[in-house]
């Protein structure tokens, strides 16, 4: 267990929602522990799993160099999974929130640039993701990387997005799996939409109502699952970038 710290003047949160991630939130956690800031609370929000995930978290917990807790959330989703973490985290006293998810690697400045762009903008900070390289290789990555941008594009060119709706600013695809947010922020919003999935967009644009206070950050790097692909396939996948679901697939890969 970790020695007792002092209390920070803005204490940082991040809550990684999990499931059925036995096979995948070891490497996760990894990433975590080799932050450079290690200056956080970590709480994974467990969305029901029954293998063998909360173990693992429970374990890493015993030798982890930050404080670890373990939150049941039985509903499923993975919007009620966020939203019963961060509520916890602030309940608790975070005052910045970190999310990334339990398929995820961050990138070793993560946790030091979210705190950096979260006290500079007082906000919401959006990160930026690249394809796990353990995951896929170079032609995998790359049709990634073409499907996050043309959910990208499709994001602020779709009419329902546009300005003339209320926003305060313009829109700024949102990567659930690599953001941070204040905790004041967090619940003048009304927090995550607990359902239906996907819940992201519909959280940026309640982020987009209330203030311009959008940043984006290129040093906050997460690796994300390219697992997706695999499960929906490339059409279906695609799909499901650009709002339109996953076709005839039903795969969960929360």
């Amino acid at each position: 267990m970790t020695a007792p710290r002092a209390p920070r003047t803005h204490p940082l949160w991040v809550v990684v929602p999990a499931y059925q991630e036995e096979a995948r939130i070891d490497a996760t956690l990894a990433a975590l522990a080799a932050q450079r800031d290690r200056d956080f609370t970590l709480l994974v929000a467990d969305n029901g799993s029954t293998d063998g995930t909360v173990a693992k978290v429970r374990a890493f917990a015993e030798r982890a160099p930050f404080p670890v807790e373990v939150l049941v959330e039985p509903e499923k989703g993975v919007g009620s999974a966020i939203d019963t973490g961060f509520r916890h985290a602030i309940a608790h006293g975070a005052e910045l929130l970190a999310r990334t998810d339990a398929d995820c690697l961050p990138e070793p400045g993560w946790t030091a640039a979210a705190r950096a762009g979260l006290l500079a903008s007082r906000g919401l900070v959006c990160g930026r993701v690249t394809a796990r390289r353990d995951e896929h290789g170079p032609a995998g990555r790359a049709v990634f990387l073409v499907l996050v941008a043309l959910g990208a594009l499709f994001g602020r060119i779709r009419p329902a997005h546009h300005r003339r709706h209320g926003y305060l600013t313009p829109y700024r695809m949102h990567a659930g799996n690599n953001m941070a947010i204040t905790a004041e922020l967090y619940a003048a919003v009304g927090g995550m939409p607990r359902r239906p999935s996907p819940t992201d967009r519909t959280f940026i644009n309640r982020v987009r109502r209330h203030t311009t206070a959008i940043v984006h950050r290129r040093d906050m790097v997460v690796q994300n699952s390219t697992r997706r692909i695999r499960a929906y396939g490339v059409i279906g996948t695609a799909r499901w970038y650009l709002e339109r679901g996953a076709g005839r697939r039903s795969v969960d890969v929360r």
